[in-house]
């Protein structure tokens, strides 16, 4: 998922019963005003509302998770910080997109925001800002953004076998040329995995034979 589609996840869109993901927003950040300023938009593209299958380590994740936030809403009680959306309309009277704000207000529509702080405090995409910056100095690693998981998603399930299409139809991809040209990554170490591939596949005891009898001939 894009950075801005995972921080804009409600548990509204995880189905944890039939394990589905539902996609269908994205979370950016406006001007701050004494609402706040995360809001709520539709995708990327048309093609980008999908949903996707939740693999059975993520399920355990996210099950634990949503237990783990239960605790906290007792344990804070009425200092757990709840939200809701209100609508914002354009020129033409039309809502595009909502506004994420405390209970404060009345009148609109409930939210309950999937990734949160402790107590509920609602931050947007800047909550991933912290621990992975951590994990970078941890494990040494550098010029690496939240983002470029994706890629490291598609490269890594593709070399494993899968096919094309269902990897740019769960990123999100109308067209597998996007996929291709910027999510598959090359290394001198894969190219020559590939080559071992090709090694492997010519290999015969034909090949082996045709390879004996060339040396034999100019020896």
């Amino acid at each position: 998922m894009r950075t801005g589609e995972v921080f804009a996840l409600t548990w509204n869109d995880i189905d944890l019963e039939n394990k589905i993901i539902k996609i269908n927003k994205t979370v950016y950040s406006k001007i701050k005003d004494d609402k706040g300023r995360w809001f709520l938009g539709t995708t990327k593209t048309k093609g980008s509302c999908r949903e996707v299958f939740i693999c059975d380590t993520l399920y355990k994740i996210l099950s634990n998770y949503k237990e783990k936030q239960k605790l906290l809403k007792k344990k804070y009680g009425r200092k757990y910080k709840k939200y809701e959306l209100e609508p914002i309309k354009n020129k033409y009277g039309k809502t595009n997109e909502y506004k994420i704000v405390e209970n404060k207000y009345k009148n609109l529509k409930s939210v309950e925001m999937v990734f949160t702080k402790n107590n509920g405090l609602y931050v947007g995409t800047d909550i991933i800002k912290y621990p992975f910056r951590i994990i970078h100095n941890e494990l040494g690693i550098k010029n690496c953004r939240f983002y470029d998981l994706r890629g490291s998603y598609a490269t890594q399930i593709l070399r494993k076998g899968a096919e094309i299409r269902d990897v740019a139809d769960i990123l999100g991809h109308s067209r597998i040329e996007t996929t291709e040209n910027y999510y598959i990554a090359s290394s001198e170490k894969t190219r020559k995995e590939a080559n071992n591939i090709f090694e492997k596949v010519v290999q015969s005891d034909i090949i082996n034979e045709i390879t004996k009898n060339y040396i034999k001939h100019f020896t």
